[in-house]
């Protein structure tokens, strides 16, 4: 039997781009630590990164292109169905519809050799950066000289319950850090959050919305990421076609038309 090159080569990509996201990435562990937000090296202007994602559509996560302002094959079926005044529809065109995960550059308190990290979190956390950043008690808290460090506290879900993340802004202004290598590695040296999540293609996405739709037919593989489970248990998810009329022949109306 011949080797499946395509495959093997996408396989390789794929461990290759989970390596990536393992040495750029930051999740909190259980309990207290202790981060700084860094201005972002490719964007000074907001170190906070706004990205969507498809989670779990046909067994992976992809980046919807609506994160760039590209048309999205999912999110067109999913307004499809939203729109066609059946209740189910709705709800499972709700569920499609790609979820925000705010991401900002870090450096790791301890962990300052390593450079720059990616933190990612909800609306909850963001919405509280922001209400501080915009307090003027305390201003821009990523400033590398007089910016302020941030107590991240992690509580892993218990119970059937969710996993919470408080943050506690500390009242000392400091320095990112006094050694000027790790300085420049954190000004001129990050990784492009584009690196570390590829951009799928409009024909890639409209195979993977195919696959969630026939899950019969489908190959593909479940890959690990940085979701937040918490936030994405909050939506209706689809567990098949079954609980919508004719999805099948409206995707087929949508885009073999």
């Amino acid at each position: 039997m011949a080797i499946n090159l395509d495959a093997i080569r996408s396989k390789l990509t794929q461990l290759q781009n989970q390596t990536t996201k393992q040495n750029n990435l930051w999740k909190p562990e259980p309990g207290k630590q202790v981060i700084r937000i860094v201005p972002y090296q490719h964007n000074k202007d907001n170190p906070f990164i706004e990205l969507y994602f498809h989670y779990n559509l046909a067994k992976r996560n992809y980046l919807s292109p609506v994160t760039y302002g590209k048309p999205d094959p999912v999110m067109e079926f999913a307004e499809k169905l939203k729109s066609s005044g059946n209740s189910d529809d709705w709800k499972l065109g709700k569920s499609l519809e790609p979820k925000l995960r705010t991401y900002v550059p870090v450096v790791v308190r301890g962990q300052e050799s390593e450079g720059v990290k990616f933190w990612g979190f909800g609306k909850t956390v963001y919405t509280e950066l922001l209400g501080i950043i915009a307090d003027p008690d305390y201003g821009d808290i990523t400033d590398p000289v007089s910016g302020r460090d941030v107590v991240v506290e992690f509580t892993p879900a218990e119970g059937g319950g969710f996993p919470k993340t408080a943050i506690r802004v500390k009242p000392n202004q400091t320095a990112v850090t006094d050694d000027k290598n790790v300085a420049e590695q954190v000004a001129q040296n990050q990784p492009n959050v584009t690196s570390i999540f590829k951009e799928p293609s409009y024909e890639d996405l409209q195979q993977a919305l195919q696959d969630w739709l026939n899950p019969d037919g489908a190959e593909t593989e479940s890959t690990p990421t940085d979701t937040a489970k918490a936030e994405t248990k909050k939506e209706p998810v689809a567990e098949g076609v079954s609980k919508v009329d004719d999805v099948s022949s409206a995707f087929d109306e949508l885009f073999n038309n």
